[in-house]
């Protein structure tokens, strides 16, 4: 299943880079003449909206939006979650102490609810939306970076390492942080699935990137029109469910094949 997600992850990816030559429309093109129109209307595979915009056009446009949103978010909170992991965990003392509180505090809050007040300051650009899940996604990882690395600075090579004279951040960069990205990796792979969710999930309160289309506002516009046109919520529903699933299965393969005691089961 993994395997097969990932040829389905890579589709959806070439599909979201060429997006304007994939869609058939652009995302706010209307056909007044069509408007509500069912899957399978001529000229509208997957049906039109209420303003007769092409639903098709708009799933392949927000699924754009959700990669961008998702992998720009990941690879902030990732950066920030090695900066903090390697420092607290490397260095101890009262810098462990300094950044572990900081990050208590940010890990008190709930994600989604930090991400809604951020959005709701700052306002509905792709910046906020972004800047948003970053923010409240780094602190699992920060954790999971300053355990791996307080483990793996007690391991012989590192030792062998302080004994040839390495420095600090030699040896952190070049003995430790390599041997930690394992876990790191299988994090980020659920951490990608879980942005999609979010940024969804924002726009599905109307707090979604205002001026891109969002499956969550596809969704949310869907509803109200759950029994007169339900074409309109099913096709971004199946697109968001089939999206989750593949971007999952793909962490559970990393995660299998980081996992030594499932190679001892077999």
């Amino acid at each position: 299943m993994a395997f097969i997600s990932l040829w389905v992850v890579a589709l959806l990816v070439l599909v979201a880079i060429f997006a304007p030559l994939v869609a058939p429309y652009g995302t706010q093109e209307t056909d007044y003449g069509h408007q509500l129109a069912p899957i399978g209307s001529p000229g509208h595979l997957l049906g039109t909206d209420t303003l007769g915009r092409d639903i098709l056009s708009r799933l392949v446009f927000g699924f754009r939006t959700a990669l961008l949103v998702a992998f720009a978010a990941e690879v902030i909170s990732v950066l920030v979650a090695l900066v903090v992991g390697l420092l607290a965990g490397y260095r101890g003392g009262r810098a462990d102490g300094i950044l572990m509180a900081a990050t208590d505090i940010m890990y008190a809050f709930p994600t989604y609810l930090f991400a809604v007040l951020l959005v709701t300051v700052f306002g509905r650009s792709f910046w906020s939306v972004m800047a948003a899940i970053a923010v409240a996604g780094w602190v699992t990882q920060a954790r999971l970076i300053r355990a791996q690395v307080m483990t793996l600075k007690r391991r012989d090579y590192v030792e062998a390492a302080r004994s040839m004279d390495a420095q600090g951040p030699t040896i952190a960069m070049r003995y430790i942080l390599p041997n930690a990205l394992g876990p790191l990796l299988v994090t980020t792979s659920f951490a990608v699935p879980a942005a999609i969710t979010t940024e969804a999930g924002l726009s599905l309160l109307g707090l979604g990137i205002s001026d891109m289309p969002s499956w969550g506002a596809m969704i949310n516009e869907g509803v109200r029109y759950a029994s007169s046109a339900p074409h309109m919520i099913i096709s971004p529903a199946i697109a968001f469910a089939v999206t989750l699933l593949a971007f999952t299965w793909i962490g559970d393969g990393i995660r299998d094949a980081f996992d030594i005691t499932s190679e001892a089961r077999r």
